[in-house]
């Protein structure tokens, strides 16, 4: 899971702006946002520093943090 909206949301942004610098539709931001659609490591690249560009103050890995294995599937 991504932290895209936590960010954009803490800095103001809408989906339609942010959309507009990484040259993606608005649509597109809300299934990456939302996990409907796939998002490769490009894109995921681009939103950072988007975000960064916009006035947040985040990494890498705050927007889109390592998967956690669930420790239960193994059990």
């Amino acid at each position: 899971m991504n932290r895209i909206s936590e960010y954009r949301n803490k800095i103001g942004v809408s989906q339609a702006k942010l959309s507009k610098i990484v040259g993606v539709t608005p649509s597109a931001i809300g299934n990456y946002e939302s996990g409907v659609r796939n998002i490769n490591v490009e894109m995921c690249w681009k939103i950072v520093k988007a975000l960064n560009q916009l006035g947040g103050d985040c990494l890498f890995d705050d927007v889109f943090p390592e998967p956690q294995k669930d420790s239960t599937a193994s059990q």
